[in-house]
């Protein structure tokens, strides 16, 4: 495939929906997109490795930093407190800020300081302080649409504000009368959502009496003549009914945590017009004042879609008939549960039981409505989105997923499209601690969003792929820097590469301590670890420079179950999806297992298969090429696309099927008809037994254990594999453009090392050496290896980056051991506390260390100094293991600095600075501040994020620990 039909190909989805690659009518637009394409991969970085990523990789340019999400809390933001806080994040090695008006928090003291109103004249002064400061210090911005999320305000007509149809069922019991009122049933359906609307305003589109059980919808009595009537009176027969009425609620819901100008109702995404009209008034109105944004931003961004559940437009119901030639409004209220905040259903057996004819019906119909929304976001909304984006000469970057949404295909069109990953949230889960097969969210930090979002970046040729990252509203105090890693480089194993922290508070000196606090790990000056934070942004962006200059090798795709989670349930809440149902609960199980043991994949979808064609054995669309599909635990399925997988698995292909075979095609419209193709073509395939393959769901959904007796089995291709595989180990491959290979393996246990042997393959070695780039130091390191084989021994929550190089010799890495000989403990310390708030220095006597949680300095905030003479004479060449550390170490020997550690085993290299005799060791842990922070019953804002009920917080390790232990060094 040449690269202009490569670039073509991969366009078509961005620049003009999902129809055939091969449509006539989108040829010049998908050709402007293509070229546009072309240009964000070469902005990406097409060098040579050899010659510039090494030097890049020591000292990482700017650019390749991690951002900050800027909440300019209640749009109270003053020129010289943007400059402090811009110069604060230059010098923490941050590389740019997301600028995004947010409102400011409940029960937060002002300060007295004045709120600007989004879009006025002040506040857009205060835009072009901070762009103008920002091109100073070579720092980007991204500028927020709107305030809060979804985007909206009071200044938005009424007609152009969201709605939202809802269905209210009371279960009456025959013969009797039933009287009630359109006030009474608005009351009832009144929808939750997180901000109400008080402008709402309700309609009684349908009300019917429905027998339960139903049967058949000619049983449903309509009494819609009664909906003018200030008494609703119905007539009940003998035996057990419901009564339904179907409400529209126009201007239903608000901006979620909006800020002055910008708070108020929400708008109609299923409105171009209105769509473009905001766009245009955000941009007029900045752009009158100080001239165009093209080139003083890198992209416009919004947040995720989280439109609380808004399922309606005026155009909804003929839409929908045009497009599937029946009508919707009888099946809709039958369709519709109740629900809550951003849409959630609160019991999915909602109203009248159903015959199981009837319930397959109106789960069909289902999912042409969910289907037809989401359709018309992505034309009148996602679209619109990103030309706006592009033609004020700025990229486009979103979060193209909540209720209503594609997973995958949203995210096509962005020019950076965005995911999420967690610290922790109301799951309350441990990063490093857990990994069950049972829920996949606990112990991870990503959501199950990223892998759509990174697999769209792939499929069309994108390197860069932003990720708001380690959001955290629950343990804000006791973020460690060790625990974002863990997160952060799970982040990148979902694919991503570029990280953007949730986030960081506007927040002046004013404010009463400890600030103004939205979300967050508490990124600011006051936290103890404040002055370390450089060290973990020098790792990301070292990270960041190799893989924003490659690709991430995927040849496995995953084929997901979206459409039969739309069909039983309706879309959910991307990206968790919360307490929701999944169709298939295991989906991302089987892409970890892939990836833990050696392999690489994406998703796709149905939609993508269409766009895609079969060459040689392979589904290729942009530039990935596919030789294997799962399609995971798949039902419904339309019959094209399985007459496209027959080519596939014609010319060579090989489909496993997970747990079960596609039964039955998608959608109401002559499915009987339909469903018949589905089975004649799977028996088609079914004629190639060696390439359509089913396999049994593993007991106790244990993809892990299960995918390599697969792999094994059925010669399931990887590149590397592991002599001894681990829950926590994952890795990924990526290649650059001038064919150097990189792996990064990522090993997330927080308490226990783990020793493997890696055997990568030909197509990755080939004739060329394992050579390890170190990311705390920036050098590289020869990785002694044979046949492709080489060892990596991790010790908790440690990453490698490895890279393929036709050069052979080197210096040789030579980690430090855990262990060795002539090893001694080191007891007795004298232990001065600095407290980092309160300013006070106490000393004490510790013979063998303590955990400070436990002694009389539960509730210490600061550096804790440990200090201890030891001789030397019998340790030459010796190694410091300063055993568990709770915090951030820097160590010093006789004055002489030995470095700092914030993650992981803390072995420091003693040679250079050891002195016959004895020998004076300081060690300083600086820790963190949530247990000081419990403390402070008369702090409204502490109390919130250490002691309320929902965010209660245990107490934290602090400190040295150990054992400490000195030892020679077996090198």
């Amino acid at each position: 495939m040449n690269r202009r039909d490569f670039l073509i190909r991969s366009a078509l989805l961005a620049a003009g929906g999902f129809v055939s690659a091969a449509s006539p009518a989108l040829a010049e637009t998908a050709a402007k997109a293509a070229a546009a394409a072309g240009a964000a991969k070469a902005a990406g970085g097409q060098f040579s490795f050899d010659s510039d990523i090494y030097s890049q990789f020591r000292n990482p340019d700017i650019r390749y930093r991690p951002f900050a999400r800027w909440w300019w809390n209640g749009n109270k933001v003053e020129a010289h407190e943007l400059v402090r806080e811009l110069r604060l994040l230059k010098e923490a090695n941050i590389g740019g800020v997301e600028i995004y008006p947010v409102g400011l928090p409940e029960d937060t003291d002002d300060a007295g300081i004045p709120t600007l109103k989004w879009l006025s004249d002040e506040w857009i002064d205060m835009v072009k302080v901070t762009l103008d400061e920002a091109d100073r210090l070579g720092m980007t911005c991204d500028l927020m649409v709107g305030t809060g999320w979804p985007y909206g305000g009071d200044f938005v007509p009424h007609e152009d504000r969201a709605q939202v149809v809802v269905v209210d069922a009371v279960k009456l019991t025959g013969p009797t009368v039933y009287e009630t009122s359109a006030y009474s049933i608005f009351k009832r359906a009144d929808p939750e959502a997180t901000t109400p609307a008080d402008s709402r305003t309700f309609e009684l589109l349908s009300l019917s009496l429905v027998p339960d059980p139903l049967s058949s919808l000619d049983r449903v009595r309509d009494l819609s003549g009664q909906k003018d009537n200030d008494l609703i009176r119905v007539d009940v027969p003998a035996g057990d009914h419901y009564f339904y009425a179907l409400v529209k609620v126009h201007d239903f819901a608000g901006v979620i945590n909006g800020a002055p100008g910008g708070d108020g109702p929400f708008i109609d995404h299923m409105k171009k017009d209105v769509v473009q009209k905001y766009l245009d008034h955000m941009s007029d109105t900045i752009q009158k004042r100080i001239g165009p944004l093209a080139g003083r931003i890198r992209s416009f961004l919004t947040d995720s879609m989280e439109l609380e559940g808004s399922n309606w437009t005026d155009s909804m119901a003929d839409r929908f008939k045009e497009r599937y030639g029946y009508d919707l409004m009888p099946y809709l209220p039958l369709m519709l549960w109740k629900t809550h905040r951003l849409g959630d259903v609160w019991e999915y057996s909602y109203g009248a039981q159903k015959s199981p004819e009837l319930q397959e019906a109106i789960d069909r119909v289902r999912y042409d409505f969910e289907t037809l929304k989401a359709e018309m976001l992505d034309e009148c909304y996602t679209q619109t989105y990103c030309k706006w984006c592009n033609d004020q000469g700025a990229k486009s970057k979103g979060q193209a997923y909540g209720r209503g949404f594609f997973p995958l295909e949203s995210s096509l069109h962005y020019d950076i499209p965005e995911g999420e990953a967690w610290t922790t949230n109301y799951l309350k889960h441990r990063l490093g601690e857990e990994m069950p097969n049972d829920d996949y969210r606990r112990g991870r930090g990503y959501v199950m969003i990223n892998k759509y979002v990174s697999s769209a970046a792939h499929l069309t040729g994108k390197r860069v792929v932003s990720c708001e990252e380690m959001t955290n509203t629950y343990h804000v105090f006791n973020a460690t820097l060790e625990l974002l890693k863990v997160g952060s480089d799970q982040s990148i194993i979902s694919g991503i590469t570029q990280s953007i922290y949730h986030g960081f508070n506007y927040s002046p000196p004013a404010a009463p301590f400890p600030g103004w606090i939205r979300y967050g790990s508490y990124y600011n000056e006051n936290n103890p670890w404040w002055p370390y934070f450089k060290y973990f942004n020098t790792y990301k962006a070292r990270l960041a420079t190799l893989l924003q200059n490659a690709d991430m090798y995927t040849d496995i795709a995953l084929l997901t179950p979206i459409p039969d989670l739309w069909t039983r349930y309706g879309v959910q809440t991307e990206p968790f999806p919360g307490p929701g149902p999944l169709a298939v609960p295991y989906t991302s199980l089987v892409w970890e297992a892939i990836h833990k043991h050696g392999g690489g994949c994406d998703y796709t979808s149905e939609r993508v298969i269409a766009g895609s064609t079969v060459e040689n054995g392979k589904l290729c669309y942009g530039p990935k090429q596919y030789g294997t599909l799962f399609l995971v635990g798949i039902e419904g399925i339309e019959p094209a696309t399985l007459e496209k997988l027959h080519t596939f698995v014609q010319q060579g292909g090989r489909i496993f099927c997970i747990e079960r075979y596609p039964s039955k095609s998608l959608g109401f419209v002559d499915y009987e008809r339909r469903d018949r193709e589905v089975r004649d073509w799977v028996e088609k395939l079914k004629g190639y037994p060696e390439r359509f393959i089913l396999l049994e769901r593993p007991e106790g959904d244990d993809f892990y254990a299960w995918y390599p007796a697969m792999c094994e089995k059925y010669r399931i291709p990887h590149y590397l594999g592991f002599s001894s595989p681990d829950r926590y180990l994952m890795q990924n491959r990526y290649r650059t453009d001038d064919g150097t290979e990189i792996l990064f393996f990522a090993y997330a246990n927080r308490r226990e090392p783990h020793r493997t042997e890696v055997r990568v393959g030909p197509e990755v070695a080939g004739g060329r050496y394992p050579w390890l780039l170190d990311t705390q130091s920036g050098e590289r390191w020869r990785i002694p290896s044979e046949g492709g084989t080489f060892t990596l021994e991790f010790g908790p929550c440690d990453s490698y980056v490895v890279v393929f190089d036709k050069q052979k010799n080197g210096e040789p890495w030579r980690p430090l051991p855990a262990a060795g000989a002539n090893a001694q403990r080191l007891e007795g310390w004298d232990v001065e506390l600095r407290h980092g708030r309160e300013g006070w220095t106490k000393s004490t006597r510790m013979q063998t260390l303590l955990d400070l949680r436990d002694t009389e300095f539960t509730s210490f905030m600061g550096t804790a100094v440990y200090r201890k003479r030891f001789d030397a004479d019998e340790l030459r060449g010796t190694v410091l293991n300063l055993g568990e550390v709770a915090g951030v170490s820097d160590v010093r020997l006789n004055g002489k600095e030995l470095g700092v550690q914030w993650y992981g085993r803390r072995l420091y290299d003693l040679s250079g600075a050891l002195e016959p005799g004895e020998n004076e060791l300081e060690v300083r842990v600086t820790t963190t501040m949530g247990n000081y922070m419990k403390t402070l019953t008369d702090n409204k804002i502490a109390q919130k994020w250490t002691n309320r009920k929902s965010k209660e917080q245990p107490q934290q390790s602090m400190g040295l620990l150990g054992p400490v232990t000195v030892y020679r060094n077996r090198a």
